[in-house]
């Protein structure tokens, strides 16, 4: 097992709740991988709440979905979006405490599906939530609704991967 972090470049400017960099009120997530998982570590804190001190079950939902899309957008370099999740809310996610988000293909389904897997880690390595994704590979004659510069930033952004 390689317990290398490389680090996975981003598209600056845009204004996604989770991984923008141009959302004052986002999570701003950063991805590595590490093996055959990508991964991000965040610490939530009190914005993040649902119940006092513990993080809300829709911040917990968009960490998982992002760390599968990442996943996809890495490993497979293509255009999807979300079709359905399953999530398992196993132990409470604590605000102001450090949390390892990983995320890995699962077994492959009939195109133009993808399965992904996410979980959530606590700093001593608990299991505190997981996914399951399918997704849906979205051939580039059909991103109407997606402007051209942000699918060539896209296309770059999947050339800039390491192998």
């Amino acid at each position: 097992m390689n317990d290398e972090r490389i680090e996975i470049p981003k598209l600056q400017g845009h204004s996604c709740f989770a991984c923008g960099t141009a959302n004052p009120i986002g999570l701003n997530l950063q991805f590595y991988r590490s093996d055959d998982s990508i991964c991000t570590d965040v610490t939530l804190n009190k914005y993040h709440e649902g119940w006092e001190n513990m993080a809300h079950g829709g911040i917990i939902s968009t960490l998982l979905d992002e760390v599968m899309s990442w996943t996809i957008i890495y490993f497979r370099r293509i255009f999807f979006v979300t079709r359905r999740m399953e999530i398992k809310y196993i132990r409470p996610v604590l605000v102001e405490v450090p949390l390892t988000v990983k995320g890995r293909l699962a077994r492959e389904k009939n195109e133009p599906l993808i399965g992904a897997i996410a979980e959530v880690f606590d700093e001593r390595r608990q299991l505190l939530a997981k996914a399951t994704g399918e997704f849906v590979e979205l051939p580039k004659d059909k991103l109407e609704l997606v402007p051209e510069a942000l699918k060539a930033d896209m296309v770059s952004l999947f050339n800039r991967f390491e192998e």
